[in-house]
């Protein structure tokens, strides 16, 4: 079985700062597992790779789709076997580092895909519902259709709850039931993720808002406009994207934006944590604003090595 090393975990943690941190300990190459990072003109919403951090580490599903073009699990799962395969014919460790967990999932335990194709139509019905009768009413369906995603689904996560109607509609299965694990998957993977506690990850949150602004966030969501990506997209829902472009059309200050993207960014961490804490065999290194980083980068690196050696 082919060998591989996951970073993952909620946002904010290090993922990214960890996995280059031990380029210089092993031969490795990243596969990004974030659902936003694939984006071009994308990169500071996203906390993409510098090109500095490009440059010194070869990565993978990186500013390889525009805006507006579609992008899948499926698509992810494909590409990132390919990467992997490329990865370990260069003599390479792959590192798998995101905070996307259906795709790490669906790429380390062979998770079954593409059993329930969109439906854009009943999406479209679905999000008049929503309009009409509130967030609310359309994730109450999910009570007795899906009662894990009705219990771990926010209300307003409106996406993932009709995500989830539409899978039990075209398959009559609750879309938890594709957590079913496939023996066959071929990786042997060390899975990893950094835990801080809530209040250090909340001011690493508050920090990180505040330095996209100070690099130009606002700027590069207007020049997304400019370039016809507007709010009618999928990648211009993310996290930072809707929020600032609701400031550009006047409806929030500047204040406000900042502080509901931190808001936001910490119900993103919440929702993360509780998914990789459900997940098996994930090892959590403890991180906090007293333990010296570089411990952290070996105490992985021992854990790595322990896994290839194995």
């Amino acid at each position: 079985m082919v060998k591989v090393i996951v970073v993952a975990g909620p946002t904010a943690t290090g993922k990214s700062k960890l996995a280059l941190d031990l380029a210089s300990h092993f031969p490795l190459e990243i596969i990004s597992a974030d659902s936003m990072q694939i984006y071009r003109h994308m990169d500071i919403g996203t906390a993409k790779p510098t090109p500095e951090e490009m440059a010194m580490v070869k990565h993978h599903l990186v500013s390889i789709k525009d805006p507006d073009e579609p992008w899948s699990v499926e698509e992810f799962k494909e590409r990132a076997s390919r990467a992997i395969e490329e990865i370990c014919e260069r003599g390479n460790i792959p590192f798998v580092v995101g905070g996307t967990g259906l795709y790490i999932r669906a790429l380390i335990s062979d998770y079954p895909l593409g059993d329930a194709s969109p439906d854009p139509d009943f999406r479209r019905a679905m999000r008049r519902l929503a309009e009409k009768q509130g967030n609310q009413t359309l994730h109450a369906l999910l009570k007795d259709k899906d009662p894990e995603a009705w219990r771990t689904l926010h209300p307003n996560d409106l996406k993932r709850v009709i995500r989830a109607l539409e899978y039990h509609r075209a398959t009559g299965q609750p879309i938890s039931a594709r957590r079913l694990r496939n023996s066959a998957s071929p990786y042997d993977p060390l899975q990893l993720a950094i835990r801080w506690d809530r209040q250090d990850l909340g001011v690493r949150i508050d920090n990180r808002v505040e330095d996209q602004f100070r690099d130009g966030f606002v700027d590069e969501v207007a020049r997304l406009y400019e370039l016809g990506y507007d709010a009618s997209i999928t990648s211009m829902q993310g996290l930072g994207y809707k929020e600032i472009g609701y400031y550009l059309g006047g409806l929030l200050t500047l204040e406000e934006t900042k502080a509901l993207i931190k808001r936001n960014t910490r119900r993103l961490a919440k929702r993360q944590f509780t998914w990789f804490s459900r997940e098996e065999g994930i090892i959590w290194l403890e991180a906090s604003q007293h333990r010296d980083w570089q411990d952290i980068v070996r105490e992985a690196s021992e854990l790595i090595r322990s896994h290839l050696a194995g």
